[in-house]
């Protein structure tokens, strides 16, 4: 894309830096990506009361929410699921410049646009987090009717129906939730975030 040459960067007074300091914490984006049902924003928010309890600034992105505002003129067609993610993407690097701990939590079903949002930030500031569940446990959970939805027809391109999920190649850490709780996808994450000296 190219940048028109009239918009000129401006820099800060208080850098990402200085804001990390004062947090006592790296910022960075913890990347959830998965099916529908698979159990991201429950993830996103377990995570979140974490960081809160523990005295870390963090903030949730959550599909559902972002639609309704920022990217509610975006449908699902594969060019608006990208624009959709390259969005978030941009929004959650501001969070990083900010000095906070973004958690985004989106299908974000085409693996090319989740390498392009990585590409976006410096090296431990994107930890990409494959909420791994099984289509047919998503499917029976269907907390939001969605799947009933896409098999009768009435939801097109619905991603592991009618519209491809693709799986990350090495994400960061891999979350079965079809075989840990809660609790023990986000013990599991703060370890990864402890050993690489992020929190």
């Amino acid at each position: 894309m190219n940048i028109n040459p009239n918009i000129i960067s401006q820099s800060y007074a208080i850098s990402k830096e200085d804001r990390q300091a004062k947090n006592k914490h790296r910022s960075f984006v913890i990347w959830l990506t998965g099916l529908s049902g698979s159990g991201k924003s429950t993830l996103a928010n377990a995570l979140d009361q974490y960081f809160f309890n523990n005295g870390l600034s963090s903030y949730v992105l959550d599909g559902d929410n972002i639609r309704q505002g920022l990217n509610k003129n975006l449908g699902f067609s594969p060019a608006d699921r990208k624009e959709n993610i390259r969005r978030v993407g941009e929004v959650s690097k501001l969070f990083v410049s900010a000095g906070l701990i973004s958690i985004a939590a989106f299908i974000s079903p085409y693996l090319e646009d989740r390498v392009e949002v990585r590409e976006m930030f410096s090296e431990k500031e994107f930890i990409e987090v494959f909420v791994n569940c099984p289509l047919e446990l998503c499917e029976k959970r269907d907390p939001k009717g969605l799947y009933r939805k896409a098999r009768n027809g009435q939801l097109q391109q619905f991603t592991g129906i009618s519209s491809p999920y693709e799986e990350s190649i090495e994400p960061e850490i891999e979350i079965r939730t079809d075989q840990l709780s809660v609790e023990e996808g986000v013990s599991k994450i703060i370890s990864f975030l402890k050993g690489q000296v992020l929190i």
